[in-house]
């Protein structure tokens, strides 16, 4: 069975480091649950897994802007996450192809 190539893969960082580590964690206090609500969220929204991606990473290297999720193609780079704008994006970038650019990392740390 041939697989359908990806319309977007999602990175999400699931690091989770140890209290007063000197980095911080994407996996954070209250927002342990974002990989599993994004999962979820999609599904009841209708988003084809067979060509969205959701995939669990470890550090993509933006510790102090965590949670994040790295969007591609294009590395769009989202900061900060919370569940009301995990479903913004999944609404607006995913589904309509339209960059939630409110959510993304300033340029000047992407460079």
């Amino acid at each position: 069975m041939q697989m359908p190539k990806p319309k977007n893969i999602i990175y999400m960082c699931q690091v989770k480091r140890p209290p007063n580590f000197p980095k911080p964690s994407c996996v954070r206090e209250g927002r342990e649950d974002l990989f599993t609500y994004t999962q979820q969220k999609m599904m009841e929204m209708g988003i084809d897994p067979m060509t969205n991606w959701i995939v669990p990473t470890g550090c993509l290297n933006r510790c102090n802007f965590g949670p994040v999720m790295l969007v591609e193609p294009g590395s769009y780079m989202y900061v900060d996450l919370t569940k009301e704008k995990i479903e913004k994006i999944l609404k607006e970038h995913i589904q309509e192809g339209k960059v939630v650019k409110e959510y993304l990392i300033p340029e000047e740390f992407w460079a």
